[in-house]
Order: structure tokens, then sequence, then C-alpha cells
């Protein structure tokens, strides 16, 4: 069975040399005479695993010892309570930026638990933009600085680091990490769900820098405290074992092909095939002001909204699926993270141009 190109926001195309290996491997891991989703957390052969994918992933994004990375469960939605709990420490309140769906949702969970400033917030132009800096309105006593790096309902992308003084920067970076290098020390912490880039849901990372640890909220329950996982190495309780698994392999990957720096290249080339012709097209349109596309999640739309279903069927007989927009916003959106190879890119384009070619 031939495989698609599958443009999903998430869960996500993964690298097929990824799920060849773990094919190959499901029965028996190295030798071991079982499958990893058997084996015990507490055992030396996954902890072996564990330990060689933090290993990679710190190799990865140069990340510092001052840093604990946690592999943790629930999905960065958890942690948009997660945060407030263990990085108020005393204080009252924290900056949001609001960017679009995920920046919403972490912001109605944060007021939970502290007052929320909206620090800035792009909603006048439909979250079509990053506002500036310039414009935001930072709370030099807030706990933390709040941003969503990559939001993928709307396709826009920070393509630059804020400047948050000595308040700790935050960022759900769940459909970017490891699609770009990232200079973890201007961060305080840093979260994704692996489901876009890196691995399949029901794994999230956490890198939080060690110093912000050990001062939650009281009550936090002992599942959500930070400190907690970071002193048990993850393994406070069972961890998502074939995700950091599956995840590790996409690590070694990533290495094996030069890194992020090397991922970020070919992200570029894919994400400007895809712009440059909507850019020259009559027919389909980014809503997104450049600066700020993303190079992950690309929306676009039809000049004649009733010509969607037909797009998507076409499209689907060529192979290529998952192109609907989010029902949010509508219109389409092309996810291409890391795995997408540039060859779908391609096929997309071609697809496309054929459209606008009849109907335009």
């Amino acid at each position: 069975m031939k495989r698609v190109f599958n443009f999903s926001a998430g869960p996500a195309v993964l690298p097929e040399e990824v799920l060849k290996r773990a094919a190959e491997e499901m029965l028996d891991w190295h030798a071991s005479g079982m499958c990893v989703m058997e084996m015990s957390h507490r055992g030396k052969e996954f902890i072996s695993m564990c330990e060689q994918a933090e290993a990679d992933l710190r190799e990865l994004l140069d990340i510092p010892s001052s840093y604990k990375v946690l592999f943790l469960q629930g999905g960065a939605t958890l942690q948009f309570g997660m945060v407030p709990m263990n990085l108020l420490r005393g204080k009252k309140s924290a900056d949001y930026v609001h960017t679009g769906e995920w920046a919403k949702k972490a912001i109605k969970e944060a007021k939970i638990f502290c007052n929320v400033n909206l620090a800035a917030s792009s909603e006048d132009g439909g979250f079509s933009y990053v506002p500036e800096q310039s414009k935001w309105k930072l709370n030099p006593d807030a706990a933390y600085v709040h941003i969503t790096s990559n939001e993928t309902i709307g396709g826009v992308e920070y393509h630059w680091v804020p400047e948050t003084g000595k308040v700790p920067l935050v960022a759900d970076m769940s459909s970017n990490l490891l699609s770009r290098p990232v200079d973890v020390r201007r961060y305080g912490l840093i979260y994704a769900g692996a489901q876009k880039n890196f691995g399949p849901a029901g794994l999230t990372v956490v890198i939080v820098r060690e110093d912000l640890l050990g001062q939650t909220l009281p009550a936090t329950p002992t599942m959500l405290d930070y400190k907690v996982h970071a002193d048990a190495g993850s393994m406070s309780n069972t961890p998502p074992t074939y995700a950091i698994y599956i995840a590790g392999l996409v690590f070694q990957g990533l290495k094996s092909m030069g890194g992020v720096a090397q991922m970020e290249k070919l992200n570029i080339a894919k994400a400007d095939l895809l712009y440059q012709f909507l850019d020259g097209s009559r027919f389909f349109r980014s809503p997104v002001r450049r600066q700020d596309r993303s190079r992950m999640n690309i929306p676009f739309t039809l000049a004649d909204a009733a010509k969607d279903e037909e797009f998507l069927k076409g499209a689907k007989q060529r192979g290529m699926v998952q192109l609907k927009g989010h029902r949010s916003v509508g219109g389409m959106r092309a996810s291409i993270y890391n795995a997408m190879p540039i060859e779908g890119v391609r096929a997309l384009v071609d697809y496309m141009r054929e459209f606008e070619a009849k109907h335009a």
C-alpha cells in the first residue's frame, strides 16, 4: 500500500525510517526478547533507552546542565495549568501574549490560578500576526511571560525571541520544537507535545531551568509538581514508554542528518515553496502577515469557498490528506512538519496550480 502525504496538524507524519525501525524491533528490542511496550520502566533496558533519548535531545538543542528535561504525559494542555502551579512562586500575576487559539486556552487556564496581564494581543487583526514587542505592556513584577511560539491553527510563528529581562520567558513550542535551533538559555521553561515534530501523541517534553523548581502553589497535586518528576528522572510514575522510545528514534535520525540547523534549512525550503506559490496566485491566499508566517502550519483560502470540498476531494485522489482547515477558521491548512518530505509540498503546489488553472 502506498503511503499518502499526510498534512495533518497532529498527530502528524513521522519519519518513515523511524516507523520501519520500530516495526523491525516490535517483537524484540535489542535481543531483549520483549517489545518496548512490555518493558518495565524500572528495568535497565528502558532506563538506558530513556537516558539516551534525553542525552540526544540535550545535544540537539544544546540544553545546559542547569536545565531539567522531563518526559511527561497530559499533553501541552496540562501544561497550561502546571506552568502557573509551579512558576508563580509566591507572585500573584503572569504576563501572556495572545496570538490565537492555543494562547487563548493557556490564558483561560492560567486565570484559575492567578491574575493574567494581557501584555499584547493580535485579536484586532484576526490573529494574523505577532504583536511587535515595542507594543507589549509587560509587568516587571510578573512571575513569568508566556508565549505560544507557533499557533498551529492560525499559522503564526515567532521568528524572534522576546526580551523579558529578569522575568522568566515561558514558551509553548508544541508545533515547532526541533524544527529550528533554539537558544534554550533565553527561556525559563519550554514545553511541547510530541505529536507534531518528534513523536506520537501521549508524550510531552518540558525543559525547565532548575532554579525555578520547588515552589509550587499550596495543594498542588504531587504529580503536577515539576520537581517531583525532575528528582525521579521522569520515573515518578510510569511514563509514556513507547512514545519516549519513538521520540528517541526521531532524535537519533535528526542527529544523523546534521541536527536542527540542517532541519531548519529543509523547513525553510518547504515553506518557501508553498508561500511563493500562494503569493503569486490569483485563486489561493495566505491570511498571515509575511514576517510572521509559520514554517510548520500554512493556512490558505480559496477565492471561492464553495470549491473547498472539490479541492479536498481532488487532493485525496492524488494521495494528499488532512488539508482541511481547523473548524474555527475554515479554509485549508497544510502542516509541513519535519517529517513531511519536500516531495509532498511539491505535489501539493502542482495540484494547486492545476486547480487554479481550472477554476480561476
